[in-house]
C-alpha cells in the first residue's frame, strides 16, 4: 500500500454465523485490516475488544448470527457487533468468583469510547436488535 492517495474514510463488513468460532475469526478479521492499514498501535486493543464484543453476540444473542462492522477514519477506528437481540448488555459487578463476566469492563477500560446503538442489519433482525460498538484513537489525521 503506497502513501501516493490519501487515507479516506471506509469501512469493512462481515458476517458471523452463530458458530463459536465466529469470535476468533472476528477478532482475526480486524487484527488482518488494521495491520494492512498500518495500524499496528490498534491492533491489540482492536483485536481483544472485537473478540469480546463477538464472543458477547455469540453467547447472548443466538439466531441468525452477527455482523461486524469496521469504520475505519483518519483519527479513529470504530468496531460495531451487530446481533438480533434486543437487550441492552449491562456491566456487571466485578467478580473474582465468576467464569464471565468480564468482557464489556475490558472493553470500558481499553476503549477510548464505547455504547450501544438500536437495529440491526437487515438479516439478523432489521430493525430489531442493537449495535454495540468501540472505537479507538489511531494517532493519524
Amino acid at each position: 500500500m503506497g502513501n501516493s492517495r490519501p487515507h479516506r474514510p471506509h469501512s469493512y463488513t462481515l458476517y458471523c454465523p452463530p458458530l463459536e468460532t465466529s469470535p476468533c475469526i472476528a477478532r482475526d478479521f480486524v487484527t488482518s485490516v488494521l495491520r494492512r492499514l498500518q495500524l499496528n498501535d490498534a491492533v491489540d486493543t482492536a483485536a481483544l475488544c472485537t473478540a469480546e464484543l463477538a464472543a458477547n453476540a455469540y453467547a447472548h444473542a443466538p439466531g441468525n448470527g452477527s455482523v461486524l462492522w469496521l469504520a475505519v477514519e483518519p483519527a479513529e477506528v470504530c468496531v460495531t457487533v451487530y446481533d438480533g437481540n434486543l437487550t441492552e448488555p449491562l456491566l456487571r459487578p466485578p467478580s473474582l468468583d465468576a467464569e464471565g463476566g468480564r468482557g464489556l469492563r475490558i472493553v470500558e477500560a481499553l476503549a477510548d469510547k464505547w455504547g450501544t446503538t438500536p437495529g440491526a442489519p437487515l438479516g439478523i433482525g432489521g430493525a430489531e436488535g442493537k449495535g454495540v460498538w468501540f472505537s479507538l484513537a489511531t494517532g493519524s489525521a
